[in-house]
């Protein structure tokens, strides 16, 4: 059976690899440790197709230790302790690299039986990761491994990988290649970041544009076969999150156009539930009471959005995203509840002030008879000065008015009824 052209074309040395200069540029750190020859405990983390396997496989590949592979999605602990046995013969001798691919899918129990091996050294073990590591991988390991992080690939780096593979389809195949204006281009664009999905890209032009004596890829046959590969999404994983995170900051930081960028992200994988839930968080969290009504109108455009379903939900949760993105912003509700809540953690649940108290009698044991409620309906500006905090924390104040024209104006409103100045 044939191997996908992605394995066939794999680099054999840093040099041939696309991207990652920050970690593989001559004088580079990752480079550096390679080239030292004294290879430690790593792991490497990135999306999908950014090059993780690749260089873990060439640093195996030029190390006089025995190469061990496993992949987590397979591995038993039987695997593991078999390759632990393997440091007590002739060929572990110089001792045994372990590439682990998917080290996230192992659990916990495997994870650890792999530490006392890799702290004293008879393994060495390199990891990948398309999760974060932080999350999802054993403290104790991570704290014996050194974490480098993988990038998306330019889509400048990745055409030269695509350029190549053409090139060695046709050659394969003793076809003239004729590739149409734009074809590297668009499939470079539209992987995302993953060399490896645009490579496979390739793979399904070159196949489905032979003729005789040539094979020719049109613009068409390239925008057909890429579809929505550029779409770089995990509802479970790290893109996730990120988007979400990215449509938030990018909200609060009243950028409408990049909070309009990250919702489309979401609508376009079908996420409409996490987007849905997260402006309802950010109509409170991030504009608040410098726009009240913002809660409730978001929570409109929610609605409409659930019912309608896609594609015309896009409308009401697009209308939703502009008003947050451009309306004034305030975070003193969050501060002030936040606040709230770390005092009840530090002092408890205080005894309440008797005047507050649901009581409609005194005991005999009461050393104060009567309750003493002002009602503040019964004064002017319906406002009567009283304790409210239990006494113990009766002075703490927990609510700063924010900037913004509405709580301004209503700390003028009470500064003035309370006589504040």
């Amino acid at each position: 059976m044939t191997a996908p052209l992605a394995d066939r074309i794999r680099p054999r040395t840093l040099d041939d690899v696309v991207g990652q200069p920050h970690l593989l540029a001559t004088g580079k750190p990752l480079r550096r440790i390679i080239e030292s020859g004294r290879i430690p405990n790593m792991i490497f983390y990135g999306s999908s197709g950014v090059g993780k396997t690749t260089v873990a496989r060439i640093i195996a590949e030029n190390t006089n230790m025995k190469l061990c592979k496993l992949n987590g999605t397979s591995a038993s602990v039987q695997d593991i302790k078999d390759i632990i046995a393997d440091t007590d013969s002739l060929e572990g001798y110089n001792g045994i690299l372990l590439y682990l691919d998917e080290i996230q899918y192992l659990n916990k129990k495997q994870q650890q039986s792999l530490l006392e091996h890799i702290e004293n050294g008879r393994i060495t073990l390199i990891s990948s990761t398309t999760e974060n590591p932080y999350f999802y991988v054993y403290n104790a390991i991570i704290s014996r491994s050194t974490v480098f992080e993988f990038l998306p690939v330019s889509p400048e780096e990745t055409a030269k990988a695509i350029r190549r593979a053409f090139n060695i389809e046709a050659e394969e195949f003793g076809l003239k290649l004729v590739l149409e204006d734009g074809v590297v281009e668009h499939i470079a664009r539209g992987c995302g970041g993953d060399v490896r999905k645009s490579i496979n890209t390739v793979e399904l032009c070159a196949l489905s544009s032979q003729t005789e004596d040539e094979m020719r890829v049109t613009l068409e046959t390239a925008k057909l076969l890429t579809q929505r590969s550029n779409m770089r999404y995990d509802r479970a994983g790290d893109e996730h999150y990120d988007t979400l995170s990215a449509l938030q900051k990018s909200i609060r930081g009243s950028d409408e156009n990049a909070a309009l960028h990250y919702a489309a992200r979401l609508l376009e994988n079908g996420d409409i539930i996490s987007l849905c839930r997260r402006l309802l968080v950010i109509a409170a969290e991030d504009i608040g009471l410098a726009y009240p009504m913002a809660i409730p109108i978001v929570k409109a455009c929610v609605d409409s959005a659930l019912q309608l379903g896609m594609p015309e939900a896009r409308l009401p949760l697009g209308d939703a995203v502009i008003l947050l993105a451009t309306a004034p912003k305030s975070n003193s509700g969050i501060m002030a509840v936040d606040a709230a809540m770390a005092d009840l953690k530090e002092h408890g649940s205080a005894p309440f002030p008797r005047q507050l108290q649901n009581k409609h009698f005194d005991g005999e044991g009461a050393a104060v008879k009567g309750q003493h409620y002002l009602y503040p309906h019964s004064f002017p500006n319906h406002w009567v000065e009283q304790q409210y905090l239990p006494d113990e924390i009766k002075d703490h104040v927990y609510y700063e008015y924010g900037e913004n024209k509405t709580e301004q104006s209503a700390k003028a409103y009470w500064d003035s009824i309370k006589k504040k100045k």
